[in-house]
């Protein structure tokens, strides 16, 4: 369901006024991983340097992703698209710099970002505990869930949290999906990404993978990738947000940024593009 973006000419015409901000903002206590909680963007201490000056200096914005359709995906020429993408790209213009993807183990994401070889983590990632934690993330921005996936002709026998015993599973490794199958105590292998949990899936090697709800609604069903998958049970309710250093001033930046793009209307006119319009939070 990957549809041709008009992505860059719609990031062209996009003139947001943003606010150079030097203090840093989130940081809460959330509820266990897999159920999220709006962050409290005051109570994290202002970062030694500016996060927002080193992106402005280098002149890129590194965005740590992985291959997350309808979020960060290919198209047929090989440019990374996705309601994610293409929103990304428009916060890199807003701070006059370049966007740069780079796909990362999802496993090592809070690595990537501490060590610098990422400027942020952007790729429908989960708020939770581990998150919160180790990184300065942003007001939430979607809502998601994950989602056991099975074959259509199956499905009927799985539509409850306790049929699933039993199953043998894939799940994307280090995400909100294997934590959700490891609080069930379900048995799982750990794939790279959640588009390989699928593929186990279609081909028979795995009864059933967990994946997002905004991954499924794009990927599985009628006039999809997946149209002999569907899914049964969501195991949890779920918050999107993006993830900056701890105490980076960059966090205020994307919260002004977005803001000011969902008055615009660019937000809900790229959640139309990629089908995620439901699950974008009103601002």
């Amino acid at each position: 369901m990957k549809r041709r973006l008009t992505a860059l000419a719609l990031a062209l015409g996009l003139t947001f006024a943003l606010t150079a901000c030097g203090g840093g903002t989130t940081g809460s206590a959330n509820t266990p991983a897999g159920n999220s909680q709006t962050p409290d963007v005051n109570t994290e201490s202002p970062a030694a340097e500016s996060d927002l000056a080193y992106v402005k200096e280098k002149g890129t914005l590194v965005v740590g992703m992985t291959d997350f359709a309808p979020m960060d995906y290919k198209d047929e020429n090989g440019e990374w698209i996705g309601f994610d993408a293409d929103m990304a790209k428009a916060f890199a213009e807003s701070l006059g710099v370049k966007v740069e993807f780079l796909e990362i183990n999802w496993d090592n994401k809070l690595m990537e970002l501490d060590t610098k070889g990422i400027d942020v983590i952007w790729n429908g990632m989960t708020i939770n505990d581990e998150v919160l934690a180790g990184a300065s993330v942003s007001e939430p921005y979607c809502r998601n869930g994950q989602v056991v996936v099975i074959p259509a002709d199956k499905a009927e026998d799985y539509q409850t949290v306790d049929s699933l015993s039993g199953l043998n599973f894939a799940v994307e490794n280090g995400s909100a999906g294997a934590a959700q199958l490891d609080s069930l105590g379900l048995t799982y292998v750990a794939k790279t990404t959640q588009a390989d949990a699928l593929m186990e899936v279609a081909s028979g090697a795995s009864d059933a993978c967990v994946i997002d709800l905004l991954m499924a609604g794009a990927m599985i069903g009628e006039g999809t990738s997946y149209p002999e998958l569907t899914y049964t049970v969501q195991l949890n309710d779920e918050e999107y947000g993006v993830a900056f250093r701890k105490g980076s001033d960059l966090t205020e930046a994307f919260n002004t940024f977005w803001k000011d793009a969902y008055d615009a209307g660019t937000v809900m006119e790229l959640a139309n593009t990629y089908g995620v319009q439901e699950s974008v939070i009103e601002k």
